[in-house]
């Protein structure tokens, strides 16, 4: 009897381990509505090499798609490895991005409860990870991973040619529409306004993708007589996306829904200035239409300075003096430890083909807020 308890405490053990690496929770902000398909915790990279070891069919299955998702996951070949990719590249973007900030986009429990809650670190979650889905599904469609698609389809580029020249251009088209049946929306009961702002913040990623999409030629011809020209897509490298996110997360706008009295139904509006918070004053002339680009919120950001749901705090953070410690350390000040590491240094080529080099040691300071 207590082999057989030792037993099952140990077969619930695994379960609970499985679910904690591999079942549904907090990433991919966004495309399931408030929901997210696979654990991001801090050693996320190392998650995502065991879920490239499982059979796409199995991939689909644990990640937490709703009916239609796990459908579309299953239907042609690199749909599962795509979306995990996806997941990937909004996770180090995020990270990059926010690198230097109080708030450096942190995994786990606190990337969860940021996403319970309506501040600008949601829009730009949710805003990054809809562009990740665009990105990598328009990439891999000229990769030759997607089997659903193939180059860049548009009507005005003669797409033989490019092929045959050795171009094969990105298909947003196709990244725009999967996203957007993916990702849902649109129609359906009338949306609280939470629901409306993660919404417009997702569609606004999308968005920030195709704005920066840009055209390649190239000249074919005798003596580059450009006789021959052709054209195709290229997405801009995702960093460049992700600045661009980033720049709308700095001007995200606070908003209310307010009702249109001309055809009665809400639209997400943004207040022209600050005095209107206080004095929850919202006449039509105080209130502004928002862009399509615009990111939105409807709740003010912790300041990430301690502890919380939301944050580890910045206790122990290293920063860069002259730039952002006063900022990052939330003006306690920071420690001053020197570090010592070795460097490669003093390389030579030795001939023919190698490179030697002596190792110093480098001393360096290093700040670390209180």
């Amino acid at each position: 009897m207590t082999e057989m308890r030792i037993w099952v405490k140990s077969a619930l053990l695994q379960l609970c381990i499985f679910f904690l690496v591999l079942a549904p929770n907090w990433a991919l902000f966004g495309l399931t509505a408030r929901d997210t398909i696979l654990l991001l915790t801090p050693n996320f990279e190392e998650r995502m090499r065991e879920l490239e070891k499982v059979s796409p069919e199995n991939i689909c299955d644990r990640l937490g798609l709703h009916k239609k998702q796990k459908r579309m996951c299953r239907k042609g070949k690199g749909v599962a490895e795509t979306l995990v990719r996806a997941a990937r590249l909004a996770a180090l973007e995020c990270q990059h991005q926010f690198q230097d900030e109080r708030w450096n986009c942190t995994m786990g429990n606190y990337r969860k409860n940021i996403l319970e809650k309506g501040i600008k670190e949601t829009s730009f979650l949710y805003a990054i990870s809809s562009a990740a889905l665009v990105n990598e599904v328009s990439r891999a469609c000229a990769q030759g991973i997607l089997d659903r698609c193939t180059c860049d389809e548009s009507e005005d580029l003669d797409n033989t040619k490019t092929w045959r020249w050795g171009g094969c251009g990105d298909n947003i088209r196709f990244g725009l529409k999967f996203s957007k049946k993916f990702i849902g929306g649109g129609g359906g009961a009338e949306k609280d306004i939470r629901a409306k702002v993660d919404e417009h913040n997702t569609e606004a990623g999308t968005k920030a993708v195709k704005d920066l999409v840009h055209k390649i030629c190239k000249c074919q011809g005798v003596s580059g007589s450009c006789a021959v020209r052709t054209c195709w897509l290229r997405l801009s490298p995702f960093p460049v996306v992700g600045r661009a996110i980033k720049t709308k997360y700095e001007k995200s706008a606070k908003v209310i829904d307010v009702t249109n009295q001309a055809n009665g139904k809400t639209q997400l509006m943004k207040r022209r200035r600050a005095l209107m918070e206080q004095t929850n004053s919202y006449e039509n002339h105080d209130i502004v239409p928002i862009r399509t680009s615009d990111l939105t919120h409807i709740e003010d950001s912790p300041n990430f300075c301690r502890e919380s749901r939301y944050s580890p705090g910045t206790v122990g953070r290293s920063c860069i003096k002259g730039k952002n410690c006063d900022s990052i350390c939330c003006g306690r000040g920071y420690n001053v430890q020197k570090q010592k590491y070795k460097r490669a240094c003093k390389c030579e080529v030795v001939w023919c083909c190698s490179l030697q080099c002596k190792y110093c040691i480098i001393e360096e300071e290093v700040y670390l807020c209180k």
